[in-house]
């Protein structure tokens, strides 16, 4: 199993800055991938970003060039640098671990973009 803490979540200005961390343990060599994922209000949950173990980056379209998806592999953690933020960024984000043949998600960080 593949256990992921989420942290970095609160409420921030529009056009402010949040990082969210994303710590993993357990059967971390088997992660292939890890992604940032969000649900807003009323919602379905969408993909946000994804990095490979290779390190090879993907965003959603309306993130691009915003959000910033990294992971330090010393340290086990996955981050998700969000600028600009927008109203429409607020969602719970949630980290998952893609594995071969499962995959595993964090409990989510709440974002709230709000003047």
């Amino acid at each position: 199993q593949v256990q992921l803490v989420e942290s970095g979540g609160g409420l921030v200005q529009p056009g402010g800055s949040l990082r969210l961390s994303c710590a993993a343990s357990g059967r971390i060599f088997s992660i292939i991938a890890m992604g940032w994922h969000r649900q807003a209000p009323g919602k379905q949950r969408e993909l946000v970003a994804t990095i490979t173990s290779s390190g090879r980056t993907n965003y959603v379209g309306s993130v691009k060039g915003r959000f910033t998806i990294s992971r330090d592999n010393a340290k086990n953690t996955t981050y998700l640098q969000m600028n600009s933020l927008k109203f429409e960024d607020t969602a719970v984000y949630y980290c998952n671990a893609v594995l071969r043949t499962d995959s595993y998600w964090g409990q989510g960080t709440r974002v709230t973009v709000s003047s």
